[in-house]
This record gives C-alpha cells, structure tokens and sequence, in this order.
C-alpha cells in the first residue's frame, strides 16, 4: 500500500474506461526491419482505466470500482486480475468483439521508451447502454479514461456518465490519454467536453497539444481556466498543479531508473486519485502520484505489483 493515503475515508472512486491486453515486448536498440529483433515478450493485463483503478486500490483507495467492456476471449482472466488487485470490477462482455489488445514496444535502453500498436476493439465499443445510474450509489469520485473519446458510442458513454455524476454531485476528472488520438479528435471537440470536469489530468504533450501552447506550465495554467484543477504530468520533471490560470506548485519527481515506461501515467493518476479521496491537497496528491509513477517505471507493465509481492 502507498503510505500517507487514509483508505475509503470519503466513499468510492469509480473508474469508466479501457481494458485491454498488453502485449510487452522489451527490445535493446532499434528495431531490424525485414528480419528478426530479438525480444523479451510478455502477455499482460492492462489499458489506461484500469491502470488507473489498480494504482488507486494500491495505492490505499479501499473501494475503486470500474466499468469496461472486454470480448469473450479474455473476460475471466481480466475479472480475475482486477479483483486480485483490489478493484471491483463490472465487466461487460461483448458478444461481438475480441478484447482490445496494445502491442507495446519498449526499447530496453536507458529512455525505456515504448510505441504502442493498438488494436481497441471491444473496449471502446462501450455505449449508454453499458450505463446505469446506481453505478454511482456511494461514489464520491467518477474518472473517465480519455480514450472514451476517440468513438462515437464510447463518447455518448462518457457524456451520459458525465451527465449523471454531476446531477448527483460528483466531481468528475479525466486523464486525456493519447496525443495522438486527441489530434484525431480535434482539440475543440476535447475543450468542448472538457467544460464539464473538475480534474484534468494531462501528460506534458497533452496539455501542450490542447492549449498549443510549448511551455507545460503555461499550457497548464491555461487549461485551468477551463478546468478548475489541472494536474500536468512532466515525467522526470514532476508535476504542475494549477488552478484559476495559475500555477499553484510545482512537485518533484522521484528520481527511478526506468525498466518500461508503460502505465507511469496511469500509476501517476491512480494514486493522486486515491489521494485526493482520503484528503489531500492538490500538491500533495501530485506527490503520491510522482511515487507511484516512479514505482511503475521500474517493472515491466502498466499494473502495481500484486499484494504481498516484493515488486
């Protein structure tokens, strides 16, 4: 467990988003186009929501729920890691499509650096249909995975939850989840969501993308006009917080020698989460986070060691 985090002290968080299969295949040097690159490969459960939820319950949140959507194929073993990690899981299984699979390539160098080939499938096939509003009966905190946005189906999910939490007066955060995918999104249609959260949680990319701003601390102090709290990832240089078009702390990172990069933002995420639920304050909630994230770069995947496990 994390230290300093007070466990289901102020209800549950849950968790809307991605789970998916990660297939991580550790490399050292550039890949050998045509022929063979030798690897160390392993199959593991991941995607960016449940991360998240994973890291919270490690990080001492006693009660995270998550909502996502996965294929026959996977189901058991995906209910039976979440449950393992402390989360409590409401699958739904798609009769339709296989579970959604990310082939992570991380080059074992010094960066531990990773490309993501990602294949979404039934994860992002969520829709309103999955929703129901007793899914937040003793929720104090709904968070959506950013990825929700990127299909059509999967953003009328997030807006039906979004809708519902605020009506009970949840406060809402999400994690913005992809450069990549949010330049296919269009960053007006992102603002445009964005107007309705309490809690942004961006990659440094992220909110420069979104503002196009270059400096991470001025792009986070302008997504804090938007968003009441903004708290900006910086990898190796920490955290922004920011509040009211400002930014209020800069938080450092904790020094780790990375083994795979996957999942550090999630972890970051998770546990700042699990913080902010047992009290803490923004900066001290982006310090949990840092912990966390420095944790996750040292292992291999996107999860927190299982319980009782030495790392």
């Amino acid at each position: 467990m994390g230290q300093g985090v007070t466990p289901g002290r102020n209800g549950a968080l849950l968790v809307v988003g991605d789970v998916v299969t990660d297939v991580v295949a550790r490399h050292r040097g550039p890949l050998a186009a045509g022929t063979d690159t030798a690897a160390v490969i392993r199959t593991l459960p991941g995607g960016a929501g449940a991360n998240v939820a994973c890291w919270a319950a490690h990080a001492g949140c006693a009660d995270v729920r998550l909502l996502g959507r996965v294929g026959a194929d996977a189901a058991v073993w995906h209910e039976r890691e979440l449950v393992a990690a402390g989360v409590r899981p409401s699958l739904v299984v798609d009769a339709e499509a296989a579970t959604g699979t990310v082939i992570c390539l991380v080059d074992a160098g010094a960066a531990a650096e990773r490309t993501f080939l990602t294949d979404s499938g039934a994860s992002l096939r969520l829709s309103p249909a999955d929703w129901s509003d007793a899914l937040l009966d003793g929720v104090a905190r709904l968070h959506l995975s950013g990825y929700l946005l990127f299909t059509e189906a999967s953003r009328a999910l997030a807006e039906t939850a979004v809708t519902a939490a605020r009506a009970r007066g949840v406060p809402v955060s999400l994690d913005p989840a992809s450069a990549g995918f949010l330049i296919e999104l269009g960053v007006d249609r992102f603002w445009a969501f964005a107007e309705r959260l309490d809690l942004l949680l961006p990659s440094r990319d992220e909110a420069c993308l979104l503002t196009g701003l270059p400096d991470p601390a001025d792009a986070a102090a302008k997504l804090s006009r938007v968003v009441p709290l903004v708290v900006a990832k910086a990898g190796a240089d920490g955290a922004l917080v920011a509040r009211s078009g400002t930014v209020v702390a800069r938080v450092p990172a904790v020094p780790a020698a990375p083994r795979d990069t996957t999942g550090a933002g999630d972890a970051f995420t998770g546990a700042c989460l699990a913080a902010l639920l047992a009290g803490a304050g923004p900066k001290d909630a982006a310090a949990q986070g840092c912990r966390a994230g420095a944790e996750a770069v040292r292992r291999v995947g996107g999860r927190p060691p299982a319980s009782g496990s030495g790392g």
